[in-house]
């Protein structure tokens, strides 16, 4: 089944996006981008900025799904409010247009890429790199592009995990939930 998701790194000066094909259980990068907010000194003219961006990568991509990076709790409380505020507005604009959204821990998203949770962005990048064959001239300069990239392949990952195996307490658990599988001789 193929499927486009579009990662969100969301940002008050820099918002990172990321898209992946996704056909036959295989991932590619589309593109990758960054929204650059630093021009704008009004936080209300940014927010719509990021409004306006979103909107516009949803319409020229199509995306059946979008993932976006949750914002970390730090010491910080009018930086996480903002941060928090250009989320949701990048929310609200994929909502708008029909996008599914799933959102992910920063912790999560590091730990899918590259098996640890404390990594830092020049190793999720590589990782990526790596992963998905991205030629070094693709690379954007700004590790929020492939942090947003990074989103959308952990939910990628997702997607293809099996669903839960049932646990059974022994043997006789196992037959009684599996009666179909189980022969009676």
């Amino acid at each position: 089944m193929k499927k486009t998701i579009l990662g969100i790194d969301p940002g008050t000066n820099i918002m990172g996006y990321g898209l992946l094909d996704v056909d036959a259980g295989k991932a590619q990068m589309a593109t990758m981008g960054v929204v650059d907010l630093r021009k704008f000194a009004d936080p209300y003219r940014k927010l719509g900025y990021i409004f306006e961006r979103v909107t516009g990568i949803v319409e020229a991509y199509h995306p059946d799904e979008m993932a976006i990076e949750a914002p970390f709790f730090g010491k910080n409380i009018q930086s996480m409010l903002k941060l928090g505020r250009a989320q949701g507005t990048a929310i609200a604009a994929a909502t708008r247009l029909g996008i599914p959204i799933h959102e992910y821990a920063p912790m999560k998203i590091k730990m899918a890429i590259t098996g640890m949770g404390q990594a830092s962005k020049e190793q999720v990048a590589a990782m990526l790199q790596r992963i998905l064959k991205i030629a070094p001239k693709d690379m954007c300069d700004f590790m929020d592009a492939t942090d947003a990239l990074a989103a959308a392949y952990c939910h990628f990952m997702q997607l293809g995990r099996p669903a839960p195996q049932a646990h059974y307490s022994g043997w006789k658990d196992f037959v009684n939930k599996n009666r179909e599988r189980v022969c009676n001789h």
